[in-house]
């Protein structure tokens, strides 16, 4: 099902939202958004599994970070963020089959400003089918890529740098509410700045702001930049508070022990998160998720690369035990470029999310990966 409101700009800034709240009313749950001004909206619903999106003009969140959490009634729970340039998006978990009964916007009384207002109530199975459909989602703006350009003969190497998560998928969090998508881009800019003092490399982001970005877009942009390493940057979490350390993953299609696959199965929900359209993002290198011979060299050379790198970390921070894992990341499936991906510590544990939340943690890190990728490329044929 696919509702739209459209209603003039009254403001050139950005609306604002500066609330959020899910309550129970008799069969109905609702949904209300504090806004600033009037917006647009869509509103559609996802099945496998059930969700509810909201789509509104690229809007300044103006809500502490754990406001992103339980949902009440008909709602697990919901997120929120930068879905694509201009478009920001609410995502709601719902616990079954669901139609929207009501969506309108409020105007200004008293004390309260603009809201938001979604009512859902429960349907069967056959009714909410009637109401969703291929034909019932907007179409997805592409992302546009910065990408550097082809490397000239002689050109420094490039490396690739992809922050974790992003806009409407936060990643996991801390109790205190730090969210790992914050985490892997001031980490990703600290290391950028790092790689590039060194006068050695040219370096790419494939993010550079809070935005969303699908797991096919990032391994796009390192296959397209003709990116000489590829680094994926995140922070973990475990049901286990006392859990501490980084690891470093490659690429496997059998994780290395029940707890890597998990979270390579975890990590690569992303897009599902975000309530993505998988069609609007075709890559026939992610749709067959077997190893081809071709990737045996990056293979090899990622093996190599994630070695040092957990050398030179064991030097500034915990480690896991077994630190090296394997697992079956997504963003790792770029069949020509070397790639891992590093788990930098624990959000869910307390002294660690406090470390990755520190500026000068967040430096040690990116020197040690520098001083990795300075011994990778010192012993590479180029």
């Amino acid at each position: 099902m696919l509702l739209a409101m459209m209603w003039p700009s009254l403001l050139s800034a950005e609306p604002a939202v500066s609330g959020v709240r899910v309550a129970e009313h008799l069969s109905m749950t609702r949904f209300v958004l504090d806004l600033s001004e009037k917006v647009d909206f869509e509103v559609f619903t996802l099945a496998k599994p059930y969700r509810v999106v909201i789509d509104f003009p690229e809007m300044d969140w103006r809500i502490r970070p754990n406001a992103l959490g339980e949902g009440k009634g008909l709602i697990g729970g919901f997120r929120f963020g930068l879905f694509t340039s201009g478009t920001s998006r609410v995502v709601l978990d719902v616990k079954k089959p669901v139609a929207v009964r009501k969506v309108f916007l409020l105007n200004p009384v008293g004390q309260h400003g603009y809201r938001f207002v979604l009512d859902l109530e429960a349907v069967s199975e056959k009714n909410f089918r009637k109401s969703h459909g291929k034909t019932a989602r907007p179409t997805s703006k592409k992302v546009a890529l910065a990408v550097a350009p082809p490397p000239k003969n002689g050109a420094k190497p490039l490396i690739v740098l992809d922050p974790g998560h992003g806009g409407v998928d936060p990643g996991t969090h801390s109790r205190s509410g730090l969210l790992e998508k914050t985490v892997t881009l001031d980490v990703a800019r600290k290391l950028k700045q790092r790689l590039e003092a060194t006068g050695r490399y040219r370096v790419l982001l494939t993010r550079n702001r809070d935005i969303f970005l699908p797991l096919r877009r990032r391994v796009a942009i390192s296959r397209a930049a003709g990116a000489a390493l590829f680094i994926s940057l995140h922070a973990d979490a475990h049901r286990n508070s006392k859990t501490r350390g980084a690891s470093v993953y490659t690429l496997s299609e059998k994780g290395s022990d029940k707890e890597a696959a998990a979270l390579a199965a975890k990590e690569n929900k992303a897009d599902i998160i975000a309530a993505l359209d998988f069609t609007d993002y075709p890559d026939p290198v992610l749709t067959n998720i077997l190893i081809d011979m071709s990737q045996w060299q990056s293979l090899k050379s990622s093996l190599k690369f994630a070695n040092l790198v957990i050398k030179e970390m064991g030097k500034v921070t915990r480690l896991v035990r077994n630190t090296r894992r394997d697992a079956g990341f997504a963003v790792l499936k770029a069949p020509d470029v070397p790639s891992i991906l590093v788990e930098m510590g624990y959000l869910s544990n307390r002294k660690e999310a406090k470390l990755l939340q520190e500026r000068s943690h967040q430096t040690r890190l990116a020197d040690a990966i520098v001083k990795a990728a300075n011994q990778y490329f010192d012993g590479r044929d180029l």
